[in-house]
Order: structure tokens, then sequence, then C-alpha cells
């Protein structure tokens, strides 16, 4: 394993983690301490085909994958005891398309983000309660926030998202592209490779 782990550590763009490594400790945590796994690969991807590559590297090695987006969900399904962790906490980007009123959000990016960026355009969506809460799991799982009653659930106003498939192809689901997929995926729940998301901002003003 040690040697498939570097020739894995020298294809990704992104960090890999393994017991003993300096940042491995902290980076195996989750957001509810009482689950106390130990990983024996963690990957923090960077981007898509980071995600690709660790899936496969999963898959090749006969090891159970973990996706962990914002690392948030208090069943602790973002770790997995020797298994890989696929860590999309280098992938926070959020980007507002003000004059559309859409955001694109990464896998790992949480709902501070989120906010931090659309509230600078004076905009907002259904969304988390609390900060820290991953952007993608809380879609996957419903999405349920203080908009609800206005605007519906989280996973209401997802457009579009963009995945990595179990066979290991980049695929996006919309309404115009996999509508089937994209249905499924407003609200699915976890155990899906999450890359990222566009989401409707309600075209609505903060305040």
């Amino acid at each position: 394993m040690a040697e498939a782990v570097d020739e894995f550590r020298d294809s990704l763009t992104g960090d890999v983690l393994v017991e003993g490594d300096r940042e491995y400790e902290r980076a195996r945590l989750c957001f509810n301490l009482l689950i106390d796994r130990r990983p024996a690969v963690i990957a923090r991807c960077v981007d898509v085909d980071d995600v690709a590559s660790a899936l496969a590297f999963g898959q090749a090695n006969g090891l159970d994958i973990a996706v962990r987006g914002g690392g948030h969900n208090p069943a602790g399904h973002c770790a997995v005891d020797d298994g890989i962790v696929i860590d999309l906490c280098r992938m926070r980007d959020v980007h507002v398309d003000a004059e559309k009123e859409i955001a694109i959000s990464q896998g790992g990016a949480t709902w501070l983000d989120f906010d931090t960026a659309a509230q600078a355009h004076g905009l907002v969506t259904p969304g988390g309660v609390v900060g820290s809460t991953g952007v993608a799991g809380l879609a996957l799982g419903g999405g349920i926030g203080h908009l609800t009653a206005q605007y519906g659930l989280t996973c209401d106003n997802l457009l579009a998202a963009e995945l990595v498939t179990p066979a290991g192809e980049i695929v996006r689901a919309s309404e115009g592209e996999s509508p089937e997929l994209l249905w499924a995926l407003r609200g699915g729940g976890g155990g899906l490779d999450k890359r990222s998301a566009s989401w409707d901002n309600s075209a609505k003003e903060a305040g």
C-alpha cells in the first residue's frame, strides 16, 4: 500500500495524508468529536480531476470511500476506518453572478462561505442555520433553514450540479442535462461524490 500511496501522492495536485503525517490527526476529525475514525488515506482534492483520481485510487485498492464536504454530518459519514476520505476542504470557492442571481459553490464550501459571497450582492437562498454546515451536504439532505417557509428547501433551489460518478465520469445534471439525476440529487442524501453545485439565489434582496 505504501508504494501505491506514494504514486497516488505524486499524481494528485492536492495533498495525500496517511497516519504519521503532520496534518493527519487534524484532517481526520469530524464535526462530531465522538466519531473517532482513522482513514488509511485522506485525499485533500483541489479540483474535479483530483476527485476522480481519488475515487479511482480507492476503487483500485479495494478501500471503503467517504466524501467530506463541510464535514458537519453528526453521524460522521465524512470519515471511514481504514478507507479513503475524499476531502473537499480545499474546494471552498463560491462565485456569485449578481446579474443572473446565481451562485456556483464548490463541494467543500460551508454556509458561511456561501452567505458571505451572496450577501455581498444583497442576495440569499435557503440554507443552514449553522455557518459550518456544508453547502453540498445540506442540499443533498434536503436543507431546512430560516428561509424555508418563504422560499422552500435548499434542494428546491438547486439548479445544476457537477459530480463524479462511480464509473469515474465527470457529469453535469441540470434541467437540460440528465434531469432525472438532478431530481435524485435534490434531497437524495449522502454517499454521492460531490464537486460543485449551482444555486438559485431566489432573486431576493437580503434585509
